[in-house]
């Protein structure tokens, strides 16, 4: 099942060699605050839910006259429901255990109206150490809250009289399962919205992992209620498999924190070549942070994706990091390039992506960007001749932010033109060198109020659609606001 982890437990991603925007920026989020005490929201919003369930738990047996549990039983389910609560596995916006295992069988070894005092109970047990050792009692309202999910199975097979397992039943137990599902997403998805602004349809689409663990250890569970029938103690017998299960969960915990580490490295290996850029040529470096404000902004505009955005503002900062690989007369002449050095200087996207692909992982993707940034929507750029939806589209952002800032800023050669010069350049070659629905996005974006500094503009640029701040898709801070020079 799908728990909470909010602001009192971990965020991890997936374990892909690097994590996705959306899932690097929840881990993050996720583990700092968990080395933090509870926001105010935050303990209220999971106060309310833990005590609407304990009231749920309390009615719950009244309500269908169950019968008192045998304590030696139940002392075993709360118990063995702590120890596989421990065994955590990271999906995301949320966690999942394998509490499937317990759950299942206490449904039946007890009746139904008092499997979610097991889960309340077992997961607060779980929790009590780390409440102890951390001076931390918010984290037991997590762990109670984080028990919602047993309330519709409960009330199913109870109100089917589905009380005992039997192979009959197992339309019931396909219902009781469904409301498992349905029940713990809609829960843990209003909690993670109102603490941490995790958007519903994000969080739909990470609980393929959670419901397929569900569903291949029900089975088991169900098998270990009709061997306890005879021997109610039986059911114990799934804690090795939960063993087992903690070793997995180790060491995909540690290969997420090697991911996380590698994405570390990647952006400061990109903010280390931004410095780079800036030292070897100071037009070029303060060039490529009034690229990466705007590129931003259009992105927002557009409505990116966390994983698109971080390639545009990668593909932003370095997009001219080839030019290194340029000698300086020609970088720095005062005058028109003759036919000569500018087909050496259009060799400098071709550099700057050699130059990523060394470093190998999403830096490697970046560099597919910065090769991509001169391309043109007709096809006629450089160096492919790429056309079209065919130029990957955080390429044909920073393009156009490209050469918004070119136009408007000062070179060798010639002054710097007015911001309304460049909107009309812009506009021209709207559907010829530019995606119309990139310049579309540039010109809503350069109509609101402009900052006067590049320092203001990075900060705006932080900035979401609906107007609210908005994390950076680098928590440790990609763009270099330090900046004060005009764009």
């Amino acid at each position: 099942m799908r728990h909470s982890k909010s602001a009192m437990s971990r965020l991890r991603g997936g374990i892909r060699p690097h994590l996705s925007g959306t899932a690097e920026r929840l881990v993050v989020t996720g583990n700092e605050r968990r080395r933090n005490p509870a926001q105010s929201r935050e303990a209220r919003v999971e106060a309310a839910f833990a005590a609407a369930l304990v009231a749920v738990v309390v009615v719950l047996p009244l309500a269908f006259d169950a019968p008192t549990p045998a304590l030696p039983v139940l002392i075993a389910l709360v118990i063995a429901l702590a120890v596989v609560s421990r065994v955590e596995f990271d999906v995301g916006a949320g966690i999942t255990y394998p509490l499937q295992l317990v759950f299942v069988p206490a449904l039946f070894l007890l009746h139904p109206a008092w499997a979610p005092f097991v889960v309340v109970s077992g997961l607060v047990l779980g929790r009590l150490r780390e409440v102890i050792r951390d001076h931390n009692p918010e984290r037991l309202l997590v762990a109670i809250s984080n028990a919602w999910f047993a309330v519709g199975p409960a009330l199913v097979l109870a109100a089917g009289g589905a009380t005992t397992p039997a192979l009959e039943h197992w339309p019931v137990y396909v219902l009781a399962l469904a409301v498992q599902f349905a029940g713990d997403t809609a829960t843990g998805m209003a909690r993670e919205w109102l603490i941490l602004g995790v958007p519903p349809r994000l969080q739909l689409r990470m609980t393929g992992l959670v419901f397929l663990v569900d569903v291949l250890l029900t089975p088991i569970g169900l098998l270990a209620a009709l061997v306890a029938l005879d021997a109610p103690l039986a059911f114990l017998l799934v804690l090795p498999l939960a063993a087992l299960l903690a070793i997995f969960a180790r060491e995909r915990a540690v290969r997420i924190d090697q991911a996380i580490e590698l994405s570390r490295a990647y952006r400061g290996t990109a903010l280390l070549l931004g410095e780079v850029i800036s030292d070897d040529d100071e037009y070029t470096g303060e060039h490529s942070y009034g690229v990466i404000a705007l590129a931003l902004q259009i992105a927002d505009e557009i409505g990116l994706d966390e994983d698109e955005r971080r390639l545009v503002e990668f593909g932003a900062l370095l997009h001219d990091v080839g030019k290194i690989a340029v000698p300086k007369e020609i970088i720095n002449k005062a005058g028109p390039l003759d036919d000569d050095e500018w087909a050496i200087m259009k060799q400098h996207t071709v550099y700057g992506q050699q130059m990523l692909d060394k470093v190998g992982g999403s830096m490697a993707d970046v560099g597919v960007i910065v090769r991509a940034s001169h391309e043109r929507w007709d096809g006629k750029g450089y160096p492919d001749g790429t056309a079209g939806v065919d130029v990957p589209l955080a390429a044909r952002i920073v393009a156009v932010a490209d050469t918004f800032s070119a136009i408007t800023t000062t070179r060798s050669y010639r002054r710097a033109q007015t911001p309304e010069a460049a909107i009309e350049e812009l506009q021209r070659c709207a559907g010829t060198q530019f995606d119309p629905k990139v310049v579309a996005a540039a010109i809503t974006v350069l109509a609101r109020p402009t900052p006067s500094t590049a320092a203001e503009f990075l900060e705006l640029a932080a900035y979401g659609r609906s107007g609210g701040p908005r994390e950076s898709t680098d928590p440790n801070g990609l763009l270099p606001v330090q900046v004060q020079q005009p764009l």
